[in-house]
């Protein structure tokens, strides 16, 4: 046997050593009448974040403290330990003189992992440290399975995001990560319901997967007998609000789309998609660097983050630059002077681009759309708004004013990445719907990601929708940024994982 090979069987036979050691006293306890699952209720006074906040007013007086014993170095008659909650930690001094030998031997029996109330005098120790001095103490709840070796941690990704109960506990970087979450969503709440905008809930489940262009998730209703799709966006049922009369609504709120998984990709992911009435895409340009800067500001007191080693800044206004003039810059094509669709075709040809139909049926606006991705996403470093798309990929999007050929829609981008996506909303029914007729077509050509149309929208449409800016923002994307997570999966407490096997 080799000798990595010997050294896992020697952790596993000692591991579960443990978890049988563990599992004994547990049951001892439990013969004695102790059982610590029995507990229901701690009447804790304060946080460890309180203790020490409060330092000045407390010392000298008696607390109740709670969370998970996480170090213990206790030896003879007396010994420090800590406790953590979900503020901090904070340390404990226990002694024998305070609470007899038979309490000493009962601490020293506790596991790293269970958890303990704590009820001591708040003072400092020769080095300063804010701690208790423990008078009691209470076994809350047995840890049966050891925590990893501090010195190891636990630093496998795959066994992080399967295991993030576990990750949280030993990881405080991963902790602060999704405290930060909190704090970002709270803030992009707190921006937007300070404009106006009423938050609602659409459905989750719907007969149609309309508003964007993805791949759902299929399930089935047994009572109604139908097919029924995940929302892959929440746009359709905004708008028709709109149309009722809400004029600044948005929902924020999990997608789901039937696709692969990489750093910035899940199947399941939050974002927000919010519409107002009366406004176009300058406005939404508006909304969204203003939103990422006050977020950002928010949580990191700054509008600038390090990414990866690059430091981004969020302070508007962001670059705006055309789709045409990307590829001109970064591709060297200049598509203002094509003229037709075989033309495009042999610079696709050139350049060895790829596509999801044959390239016969493809048109200038696939080539233009192509290079952009191919040759200029990666060079959007700092937070730049790509605008003006082709029509043919903007099935939900009013023309441009000026040149019928591309749309008011823009993309923003951060470090060659996409975080939002943008338009002056199409309202106009019968243009609409021939939009929604081309996308038949392209699902015909093999594009399964077509759109689907929606009789229901359409005939909200046709009931009357003022012009309408509309904006949806990928939230894990937004928060990788403000967290410098190398990894969607670093921000989504748990992310999609397939099935370990038994």
């Amino acid at each position: 046997m080799a000798k990595d090979e010997e050294n896992i069987v020697e952790r596993e036979k000692e591991y579960n050593e443990l978890v049988m050691q563990r599992r004994q006293k547990l049951a001892e306890l439990q013969g004695a009448g102790r059982d610590p699952f029995d507990v229901y209720k701690v009447n804790r006074t304060h946080t460890t974040e309180e203790i020490k906040d409060n330092y000045d007013n407390l010392e000298g007086q008696d607390v109740v403290a709670a969370g998970r014993l996480m170090s213990k170095r206790v030896h003879g008659k007396a010994g420090f330990s800590d406790i953590h909650d979900r503020y901090g930690k904070i340390q404990l001094y226990i002694k024998i003189d305070d609470v007899g030998e038979d309490k000493l031997k009962e601490f020293k029996s506790f596991d790293i992992g269970d958890f303990v109330s704590i009820t001591g005098t708040v003072f400092k120790t020769k080095t300063g440290e804010i701690s208790l001095h423990i008078k009691d103490f209470a076994l809350l709840a047995k840890s049966l399975k050891p925590l990893p070796e501090k010195w190891h941690g636990l630093k496998d990704p795959e066994l992080r995001y399967r295991q993030r109960e576990v990750d949280l506990i030993m990881n405080a970087e991963v902790k602060e990560t999704f405290m930060k979450r909190v704090a970002i969503i709270k803030a992009i709440r707190e921006f937007l319901d300070n404009r106006g905008y009423l938050e609602v809930e659409t459905p989750i489940l719907s007969p149609i997967a309309g508003g964007a262009a993805a791949r759902p998730f299929t399930t089935h209703h047994n009572a109604l007998n139908i097919d029924m799709y995940l929302r892959i966006a929440t746009e359709l049922y905004l708008k028709r609000l709109i149309v009722g009369g809400f004029e600044k609504v948005y929902d924020m709120g999990k997608n789901f789309r039937n696709e692969g998984i990489d750093i910035r990709h899940n199947p399941e992911f939050t974002m927000i998609e919010l519409y107002e009435a009366y406004a176009d895409y300058y406005d939404m340009m508006e909304i969204m660097e203003n939103l990422a800067a006050y977020v950002c500001e928010k949580v990191n007191g700054t509008t600038k983050v390090s990414y990866q080693g690059t430091e981004i800044d969020f302070k508007p206004p962001w670059r705006r630059l055309t789709m045409v003039d990307a590829v001109k810059e970064y591709a060297g094509v200049d598509f203002s002077n094509i003229k037709s669709d075989e033309e495009a075709r042999n610079i696709a040809k050139e350049k060895h681009l790829e596509f999801k139909k044959e390239l016969k049926d493809c048109t200038k606006a696939d080539v233009l759309n192509a290079l952009f991705e191919e040759y200029a996403e990666k060079h959007l470093i700092q937070p730049t708004f790509l605008c003006d798309y082709p029509v043919e990929i903007s099935p939900l999007t009013k023309k441009k004013r000026g040149n019928s050929d591309f749309t008011e829609r823009f993309e923003g981008f951060v470090f060659g990445r996409e975080i939002c996506n943008a338009y002056s909303e199409l309202n106009d029914p019968i243009v609409q719907r021939d939009r929604f007729m081309q996308q038949l077509k392209e699902r015909e050509l093999g594009d399964d990601e077509a759109y689907m149309i929606d009789e229901e929208f359409m005939y909200a449409l046709e009931i009357g929708m003022p012009p309408t800016g509309g904006l949806g923002i990928g939230i894990d994307r937004l928060i990788m940024f403000l967290t410098d997570a190398y990894s969607i999966r670093d921000v989504i407490l748990f992310p999609t994982m397939k099935p370990t096997q038994n």
